[in-house]
């Protein structure tokens, strides 16, 4: 095995097993200092012996295995721990194992362990996209749209609060789930974006893993909490995104907009599930169960996806949808997209009107200039065009998508 077949090895043994390594270690330890940190040095163990001692049959049970014994002398290191009864509990190997209660899966538990009530909100995102995730620092910012010093400070923060208050890592019991789904939808709804929509000048404009990693997590969801119509709402959205997926780059790495795309690449069992899944919400609604925010970005999905042709695309049920969006989440971003579909219906000044009215709170968010820029490029305003191009372009982070907005600005003569 060459050095390259080994690096693509160590970064694939971090894909796929930084979450369960994690999670294993937080379940031993109860501590999510002591899992992030030995699991890090296990894997920068194994970027230093694996290129001299080859890759192991089992990366993830070597980084296990590893990790565990990081932190076991990192505990044994800390002489101020008087807690040596609990000490002793962590160091033995024998422990039976924690019963897997409702949810049998590791990350999953993980997952809904971040997302306690005790911690706000943002945080339970911010630290769950880093624990179970594996996102870095840089792509939880980016995500959130604020500075990495400032996630920094916060995921920190999370983790002190966790160990002050003691809250204990433990298997949710089925009473624990509805308090908690909410976070960890918007958890595997950020994952999935980021796979969605990858960041970072040396990472693929798609990352896969992440994408069917917030898949397989959601469909386990949807098993534990079937009558839950947000998770079933979430699913149908991320299926009709993955869907896409073969179609929304080119061979020459660059973004294929929605109306762009062969639609015949398209996943078509994908886009069966999707839609059944729409169609078993719209039932509930048709029932007096009110939709939510992912059930409605579900259902703008499926209008998009039921038609052969972009040309045929239901516009004005879409800026309903919206409308209908914009009063369970007034977030600007949503506000954003829905101008997107009045461009559409109402024309590109109507929209350019909507967009302009966001910039104090999106200026620096990129779909804001490249909305922009798509808009003023409509109505014949190259110059400020070019401008709003240029702007986003230096606000976008994927690879992909700055090749379309330069080939679009360049277009402009």
């Amino acid at each position: 095995m060459n050095a390259i077949d080994v690096r693509e090895a160590i970064t694939r043994a971090h894909r796929e097993e930084w979450a369960r390594v994690v999670a294993v270690l937080t379940r031993r330890f109860g501590d999510l200092d002591i899992a992030e940190e030995a699991a890090a040095e296990a894997f920068a163990t194994a970027v230093e012996r694996w290129p001299t001692v080859g890759v192991p049959p089992n990366p993830g049970a070597w980084l296990t295995t590893t990790a565990s014994r990081k932190a076991i002398d990192r505990i044994r290191r800390e002489n101020k721990r008087d807690e040596k009864q609990r000490e002793a509990h962590m160091l033995s190997a024998d422990n039976p194992p924690e019963p897997p209660g409702a949810i049998d899966d590791e990350r999953l538990r993980l997952l809904f362990t971040c997302c306690h009530p005790a911690l706000a909100m943002e945080i339970r995102v911010a630290l769950t996209l880093r624990m179970v995730g594996g996102l870095t620092v840089p792509e939880i910012a980016r995500a959130f749209l604020v500075q990495e010093s400032t996630m920094e400070r916060r995921i920190t923060r999370a983790k002190a609060k966790i160990k002050a208050a003691r809250i204990p890592y433990r298997v949710p019991s089925p009473e624990d789930l509805p308090a908690r789904v909410f976070g960890v939808l918007a958890v595997l709804f950020l994952v999935f974006n980021e796979g969605y929509l990858a960041t970072g000048s040396d990472t693929d404009p798609i990352r896969q893993d992440l994408t069917a990693e917030a898949i397989r997590l959601t469909r386990l969801l949807r098993a534990l909490m079937p009558q839950d119509g947000e998770v079933a709402g979430l699913l149908a959205l991320m299926l009709f995104i993955e869907a896409r997926r073969t179609a929304r780059v080119s061979a020459s790495g660059e973004l294929v907009t929605l109306d762009e795309q062969d639609r015949a690449t398209w996943d078509a069992t994908l886009l069966a599930e999707g839609h059944q899944l729409v169609r078993e919400r719209l039932a509930a609604a048709a029932a007096g169960v009110a939709p939510g925010r992912y059930q409605i970005l579900a259902a703008i999905n499926a209008v998009h996806t039921c038609v052969r042709d972009a040309r045929d695309t239901d516009w004005a049920q879409v800026v309903t949808l919206y409308d209908q969006l914009v009063r369970l989440d007034p977030s600007p971003i949503i506000a954003l997209n829905r101008a997107i579909a009045v461009a559409e219906l109402d024309g590109p000044h109507v929209a350019l009107a909507a967009v302009e009215r966001l910039e104090d709170e999106l200026a620096g968010y990129h779909p804001y200039q490249a909305t922009r820029a798509e808009l003023l490029r409509r109505l014949g305003h190259s110059q400020q065009a070019r401008a709003a191009y240029d702007k986003a372009i230096g606000l976008a982070g994927n690879t992909a998508e700055i090749a379309h907005l330069r080939r679009r600005r360049d277009q402009l003569g």
